[in-house]
């Protein structure tokens, strides 16, 4: 009897569903009250798909005669009572077709008029012996109720692509008005900045709901702040120009958080020029040389020497597939070079493999960590050869190469990275080696190729922390079998122990597969940079946990090679925990364990909590959010806004696909929220309420607009009315604020020699003010209004460095509408973030950083990761520093809100936090908002939610309006200050 897994309730994609999870119906029936607007509506639920997730214990007869994917599609078609695939030949491509012995494994792809669908995978597993082939499972996702128009016309793609670009730059800060280095948001079209840029990939269809054309554009550069690559898809709609999902093509070993805690300050490490020789041109001849290890081991070490060079290169030429074909292992010597150099795909100049004088290789090539790389990837390659039978990380010979030295900005690096084509290595430091020195470091990244071109899951949420447990795992077992240690050992399960100098194992490592986490831990984060792309390593040893409790129950030969057929032959890319559980099990059953050891893989998973039910329950807790479910970015643009009771944020589709729209409610929630902005197609973000009316922004698709947008001010009662254009322009407005009679913006203006600049509307006047300042001639942008005054950042860029060797500066300046008088409220030259300043009516405030990491004297001065807070108080005309970031009283610090009394400020964890290798309970990683005098004294935190509390807005004392992620999802939360949450 054929056992069928239906599919999700839901199709998956967008904000919740691709990060492995169901997405939920949003809280949105209308209120009592309604707008003379268009009448709200339930944000909308995707539909299921009518294809089953996994099929298993098949045994249907399919023709042997011809090719495995013709076989695999002619059963689809034959059996469409079951599978809903209308027509499997025109809807789906081959991607893979793996032999193995008696197995055939088809992977195919799904494509919509000739698009291909983002996630659309189905596999189908057959058995041919005997002449005779049959079918004996399938398993991924199909989705059957795709309807888009194709033809629509779409945005011209440099526009998707600039839209796709300012969206990365805005979530690698998404509470910062002004980022150093980076183009003001106003800069003039075209001049692209050389650290962020974009590439058209084409265009492809979103599966949610009926499914969403978007266009992929991959964005790559270097954030300018911080240092940090960036190699991102980003899936923008082809239409609106909204970004639907965002994926990191790098597959680190450590977190971005991680990376940056260990960075330490050392002397800058000069890039080499290495003479590239050519091995073609000539003969070579292969050697097997020698060297150590940086753990005192001698080894061999096959190199290449070329018949006309008197020197050897790490180029292994001794490995072989089955038919003969050798497999080369190249070490490469990019001692010096900083990884954001890598990101064009090709090596920079003057990179080449590590060369030496002599066969025995000598000591700066084991310091280097060269020697560690060459030996460790060829045992590697070995095993999965040997245990597994998979002919490198393709299963295809693919050369294997090895880049190591990598810095970060110059400065020693502490992680690794798999980019898709390639493991990158960094230099290590003074307590670290260099990452290619641990078994299982080498064996995790080069498990990302093994993942990528088998089940390619796709590295956001639960599909991306079981690509890390996944790569965990295999380094892991690579590990532990390559040093002979017992799985009994208290250490076998530490990944990265190998690496430390000085500090003992469980202290140097980076994770544990042992370390108890369960579902319980399972810490809900965005698919950001700055929240590890969805938790794809904080939420990794849940499910690498439940390995490693297999290993132990089963030994390796068993255990390694079900895991390795659930993820080859079941996995597909949009998999999550539960997914990965069932493929697990069916793996081991098809693999012959007996129903008392199926039992033992169902606690493995049990004891973890990774069940059917938590999946189902997952956003399912009660809470006392005001919104349940916002769908969109954590940005500046979507914080919500209250007074007098009533409350205005931002939303979007449960599905996050289609634009925000602006809702309103009551913050006693006694009035169910509605929306009151235009149905119309576009977003709406940036509102802001009074009390009585919102006021917010709205873009507007226009063909007939320099910028194919028309940015408008829009305004309407709270309780019900039409909706005004107060304002509208061709050029993008990236920030507006509304109190009393007054609306304040900045955007670009081309007049103004593309200065951003802003403006203002005072009372029922639609006569606009430009703000301007005779002594300081730069940008200006992040408006704030309150009580007839408005606050905002100036950045001026000096033509040259000033005495302190500042090239920039950032302030803030308050104008006070009575008496037209501007108030500079304090500056931080060289400083290189700024968040957006908010005024109370007792002063303004801003977070600045001004100590990312610089180079002093040659020497890399990595900062301290921390934060200030400057206060100016408009009774006493001064400002000051709070929490100044290199004092011993530092934090950090995102953004803040303050009410004339209080200073609520969203902290981020400790870096140190980042460094256990335990499990995270409570969400202890979270941002958190904590509240504190205008003394900098801390009074206690806003809420006492479990989940992340990011981008709050002060009412009266210590009242505040949030973001809060504990129903999983972000959703809109409530609070009036906590004495303490213990």
């Amino acid at each position: 009897m054929r056992r069928v897994k239906a599919p999700p309730a839901l199709a998956i994609l967008a904000a919740a569903a691709l990060l492995g999870t169901t997405a939920q119906a949003a809280n949105a029936a209308p209120a009592s009250t309604t707008t003379d607007a268009e009448a709200p509506v339930p944000a909308t639920v995707a539909p299921a798909t009518d294809t089953p997730a996994l099929v298993d214990d098949l045994a249907d007869p399919v023709d042997a005669t011809i090719a495995p994917d013709k076989a695999a599609k002619a059963h689809l078609t034959g059996h469409k009572d079951r599978y809903r695939i209308a027509d499997p030949a025109g809807t789906l491509t081959t991607a893979s077709v793996d032999t193995r012995g008696t197995r055939e494994t088809v992977r195919l792809n799904q494509k919509y008029k000739g698009l291909p669908v983002f996630g659309g995978q189905y596999v189908v597993r057959m058995e041919k012996k005997a002449g005779k082939r049959a079918v004996t499972g399938t398993s991924g996702s199909y989705f059957t109720d795709l309807d888009v128009d194709t033809t629509r016309p779409t945005m011209p793609a440099d526009v998707a692509i600039a839209r796709a670009v300012e969206d990365v730059r805005r979530s690698l800060h998404p509470g910062a008005a002004v980022v150093a280095g980076e183009p003001r948001p106003g800069a003039k079209p075209g001049a692209a900045s050389a650290d962020l840029t974009g590439t058209d990939q084409g265009l492809v269809v979103m599966p949610t709901g009926t499914g969403v054309l978007a266009r992929r554009v991959l964005v790559k550069g270097k954030d300018v702040a911080t240092g940090q690559p960036v190699l991102r898809d980003v899936y923008v709609g082809a239409t609106n120009g909204v970004t639907l999902l965002s994926v990191t093509r790098i597959k680190s070993f450590a977190t971005a958080q991680q990376a940056a805690a260990l960075a330490a300050g050392g002397t800058a490490v000069a890039p080499r020029t290495v003479p590239t020789p050519s091995v073609s041109a000539s003969g070579t001849t292969s050697v097997v040389g020698e060297g150590k290890s940086l753990h005192g081991a001698t080894v061999p070490v096959p190199l290449v020497r070329a018949d006309d060079a008197d020197s050897y290169l790490m180029i292994d030429q001794t490995h072989t597939l089955p038919e003969g074909r050798t497999v080369p292992i190249t070490t490469w010597d990019a001692r010096g070079r900083d990884y954001y150099d890598l990101l064009g795909g090709q090596l920079p100049e003057g990179v080449g493999p590590f060369t030496s004088p002599s066969s025995t290789l000598g000591a700066d090539l084991t310091d280097a960590g060269a020697v560690d790389a060459a030996w460790d990837a060829a045992k590697v390659f070995e095993w999965y050869q040997t245990k597994l039978g998979r002919n490198s990380l393709d299963d295809n010979g693919m050369a294997i190469n090895s880049i190591v030295g990598i810095t970060y900005s110059g400065s020693p690096w502490v992680n690794a990275y798999w980019d898709g084509t390639r493991m990158v290595y960094g230099s290590g430091d003074a307590e670290y080696l260099p990452l290619a020195a641990d078994p299982d470091v080498v064996g995790h990244e080069m498990t990302h190729g093994v993942v990528e071109n088998s089940a390619s899951l796709v590295y956001a949420g639960q599909p991306g922390a079981l690509n890390e447990a996944i790569a965990d795992y295999f380094g892991n077992a690579i590990d532990v079998d390559a040093t002979g240690t017992p799985m009994t050992d208290p250490e076998a399960s530490l990944i990265g122990g190998d690496l430390c100098r000085t500090l003992a194992p469980a202290t140097c490592a980076l994770r544990n597969l042992d370390d108890g986490a369960t579902t319980a831990d399972f810490q809900h984060l965005m698919d950001t940079p700055q929240m590890d792309d969805g938790g794809v390593h904080l939420n990794s040893t849940i499910v690498s946990g439940a390995l490693w409790d297999l290993r132990q129950a089963f030994g390796g030969p068993v255990a390694d090679k079900i895991v390795y057929r659930a993820l080859t032959d079941y996995l597909t890319p949009m998999s999550d925990f539960v997914d990965a559980r069932e493929a697990v099990l069916a793996s081991a059953k098809s693999s012959g364990l007996s129903n008392k050891d199926l039992k033992v893989v169902r606690a493995a998973f049990d004891s973890r909590g990774i069940t059917a039910k938590w999946k189902a329950n997952l956003y399912g807790k009660k809470t006392d959010l005001l919104i349940d479910r916002l769908n969109t970015g954590m940005y500046v643009d979507m914080t919500a806004s209250m007074a007098g009771g009533w409350f205005a944020v931002p939303r979007s589709d449960a599905n996050h696909t289609e634009p925000t729209s602006i809702w309103v409610g009551r913050t006693d929630g006694k009035i169910k929220p509605y929306r009151i902005s235009p149905n119309d197609g576009n977003p709406h973000s940036f509102p802001h309420t009074d009390g009585k009316r919102v006021v917010w922004l709205s873009i507007e698709a226009d063909q007939d607009s320099p910028t194919w947008e028309t940015d408008r001010i829009l305004s309407a009662p709270i309780g019900g009315g039409q909706v005004e254009e107060l304002y509208r322009s061709p050029y993008r407005i990236d920030g507006l604020s509304f109190d009393g009679n007054v609306v304040a913006w900045s955007q670009y203006d081309p007049d103004q020699d593309y200065l951003d600049v802003v403006r203002y509307l005072q009372g029922s006047s639609r006569t606009v003010h430009t703000l301007a300042h005779p002594d300081w001639v730069g940008n200006a942008t992040a408006p704030d209004v309150k009580n007839g005054k408005i606050s905002y950042v100036r950045y001026e860029d000096y033509a040259q460095p000033d005495a302190n060797g500042n090239r920039w500066s950032l302030g803030v300046e308050v104008y006070d509408l009575a008496t037209g008088k501007i108030t500079f409220a304090g500056g931080d030259p060289g400083a290189e973030t700024m968040s957006y300043p908010q005024l109370s009516g007792t002063g303004v405030a801003w977070v600045i950083n001004r100590d990312y990491g610089q180079y002093v004297d040659g020497q890399w001065n990595q900062g301290t990761f921390n934060d200030s807070v400057r206060l100016f108080d408009f009774a006493t005309g001064t400002s000051h520093l709070l929490f100044e970031e290199n004092s011993p009283q530092a934090i950090r610090a995102d953004v803040l809100t303050l009410s004339d009394t209080t200073l609520t400020v969203t902290e981020e964890a400790p870096y140190d936090l980042w460094l256990s290798t335990g499990g995270y309970p409570d969400n202890a990683l979270n941002p958190k908002l904590k509240q504190y005098t205008f003394d900098g004294e801390y009074v206690g935190p806003a809420s006492c939610s479990p989940g992340a509390q990011m981008f709050a807005t002060a009412g009266a004392g210590r009242e505040v309006i949030f973001m809060d992620s504990s129903a999983g999802g972000f959703g809109l939360a409530y609070a009036k200050g906590a004495k303490s949450c213990e």
